[in-house]
């Protein structure tokens, strides 16, 4: 009897510790399981980031015959010196241009422009096209860089942040790896993607990453400013009551553990 009741013990702690330790199923979690047969055809498009409102522009134009002839339109900021010491070596640095919500930026000499839509090209084009003949005789080298293209990605990753992306353009692939990866908890096929368009309208988009489709998907390359949430398993949504209802049933268990060792000396 005394064995019994000790085995019976064991076999009730043994379950609970298997429950709460259950295994996620492997289909749910390698990337593009079916990458066998999806028809990239239909991926071979460039991604251009085009231009949003509040996205700070960095430009700088360029003019190899005469290089104090593009002065003017190279807004610059001389960082503030100390009245208590003399910095040596300080540098001018060059000013970003905020777009606004009309989707324009206040340029040097040259005004109002109306960049919001575009892509950094389209502005370099615009701009070395209104110097040139006017300001100069010849087409300057415009050069701009979306300087806070940012994407957020958070939930279940082993580090949620937010990322810089300076080549201005990143797959929902790459920023999960800047974020180092999924946990094993995290969903692969609720992956969720939060999107906000130029008139400030936000879009919510389920994107499933065991799905090889997704190569195809307007989603694949992310915009500026994306935020992907992954969420938890059931797995994760159940281990997060450790600390009120699992806690509970192991201390039933202890209980019970302690009684029956009780019992078994009594009954010796």
């Amino acid at each position: 009897m005394k064995k019994n009741v000790l085995n019976l013990c064991k076999a009730v702690v043994l379950g609970a510790a298997l429950a709460a330790s259950s295994c996620t199923s492997y289909k749910t979690v390698p990337y593009m399981m079916n990458s066998s047969e999806v028809n990239l055809d239909s991926s071979a498009v460039l991604f251009e980031a085009r231009i949003m409102p509040k996205d700070e522009l960095t430009i700088t134009v360029n003019y190899p015959e005469d290089a104090e002839a593009v002065i003017p339109f190279n807004l610059t900021a001389t960082p503030a010196v100390s009245s208590t010491r003399t910095q040596l070596g300080t540098q001018p640095t060059l000013q970003t241009f905020l777009v606004t919500n009309e989707g324009t930026i206040n340029y040097p000499v040259l005004g109002t422009l109306h960049v919001g839509g575009m892509t950094v090209n389209q502005v370099e084009d615009l701009i070395a096209s209104k110097i040139e003949g006017t300001y100069l005789k010849n087409r300057p080298v415009v050069t701009v860089r979306l300087s806070n293209y940012k994407v957020y990605v958070l939930g279940e990753v082993n580090s949620p942040g937010t990322y810089t992306v300076p080549s201005e353009k990143v797959s929902i692939y790459g920023a999960l790896s800047m974020a180092k990866d999924l946990t094993i908890w995290g969903r692969r096929d609720n992956v969720k993607l939060i999107r906000e368009d130029a008139t400030g309208k936000k879009t919510i988009h389920e994107l499933n990453l065991n799905d090889a489709n997704l190569i195809n998907s307007p989603y694949f390359y992310l915009q500026q400013n994306d935020v992907l949430y992954v969420t938890p398993n059931k797995t994760k949504s159940k281990n997060s009551d450790i600390g009120s209802s699992t806690s509970y049933w192991v201390s039933s268990i202890s209980i019970l553990v302690s009684i029956a060792s009780l019992v078994t000396n009594i009954l010796r």
